[in-house]
């Protein structure tokens, strides 16, 4: 089959790799139907050193079952399927508290003999587990807002979810990327009355307004955070949810919150200490957040997709084939692109 392998940053392919198998009697074969290219894919795509042993790319994606193992029960071919972000049993300890990203028998696509996302097949483990079915065709209009369950939608679920957000609230979402855009989604189903939406990318942030934002605010630093002032009434929001990952991202969160209010950060950290000293203490803010569960929220966020009350496919802006992916990564790391769908 053919698949996405990144050998070195900037140095990702298209190429032949075998054919993946039945290997265990949890297994499934799924045949992808759609993919995407995700914001945390492009930290590799510009810093992998030259390997001998290629990264599989892709962990999010949608498809159909062409096979399934023998102690597979609650699938079979033809079903077609959304797989959360990373695999896992559903059945461990973790993954019946809703934290599936730390089952003990789980795992990321594309590592330790796992197929990544981006290709035509892909072996799933723990097919039952991991796997939830669609009760579309292959033809639905759906398929690129089902797909934002894989891991977009999920994600920006988690932030408002982990901060707390709740009717009548007032929010702040940091970042006009796919994750932010899916955090204001979040944000308004969960009954947020405000909800302020930071990020300059002009096409962006109009999607974000049609998604439920209240306000755009342009502005980064000192300025960004007194334009939030000003829309609070001096305070700041009660929830912010960093979408970003980066250190500027974070230290704009505090200045934004409101005194006893929760910070969830869901962006790929790319940093590692904290500016959170003892100023931000004595105000009683509280920092969440984490990598988030998706296969807890799948079941939970997709009847609002399949009835369309919300639309969160409209996050692509390019669709791609597999064989053009390439052109794809250089579109979102050079910000032509907000999120680019692959049909292999």
């Amino acid at each position: 089959m053919r698949a996405t392998l990144l050998h070195a940053a900037d140095d990702i392919r298209v190429e032949d790799v075998a054919d993946p198998k039945i290997q265990r009697p949890t297994d499934t074969l799924v045949r992808i139907v759609l993919s995407c290219i995700c914001g945390s894919d492009l930290w590799p795509y510009k810093s992998l050193p030259p390997t001998d042993d290629p990264r599989h790319m892709g962990h999010e994606f949608l498809g159909m079952v062409e096979e399934a193992g023998s102690e597979v029960r609650g699938l079979r071919r033809g079903d077609m399927v959304v797989a959360p972000f990373v695999y896992s049993d559903n059945t461990c300890a973790y993954c019946r508290e809703g934290l599936q990203t730390s089952c003990v028998h789980g795992g990321q696509w594309g590592m330790n003999g796992v197929d990544g996302g981006q290709g035509q097949f892909v072996r799933v483990p723990y097919a039952d587990g991991t796997l939830v079915k669609l009760p579309v065709g292959e033809d639905s209009e759906l398929l690129p807002d089902l797909l934002t369950l894989s891991d977009v939608l999920c994600t920006g679920y988690h932030a408002a979810r982990t901060a707390g957000v709740t009717r009548g609230d007032s929010v702040t979402v940091i970042g006009d990327g796919a994750v932010g855009l899916a955090a204001v989604i979040s944000a308004r189903l969960l009954g947020a009355e405000q909800i302020i939406l930071m990020g300059r990318h002009r096409v962006r942030t109009d999607l974000g307004r049609e998604f439920g934002a209240t306000d755009v605010v342009a502005e980064r630093g000192e300025e960004g955070i007194a334009r939030v002032r000003e829309l609070t009434g001096g305070e700041g929001t009660r929830r912010v949810l960093e979408c970003v990952g980066l250190k500027d991202a974070i230290v704009q969160s505090f200045g934004v919150v409101r005194d006893g209010g929760t910070i969830s950060r869901v962006g790929a950290p790319q940093f590692t200490d904290v500016p959170f000293g003892f100023g931000d203490f004595l105000r009683n803010i509280t920092l969440t957040g984490g990598v988030a569960p998706a296969r807890a929220y799948i079941e939970e966020l997709m009847p609002y997709v399949l009835d369309g009350q919300v639309r969160p496919g409209r996050v692509f802006d390019r669709t791609l084939d597999l064989e053009d992916i390439a052109d794809g990564y250089r579109a979102m790391n050079d910000r032509e692109a907000l999120k680019v769908l692959v049909r292999p």
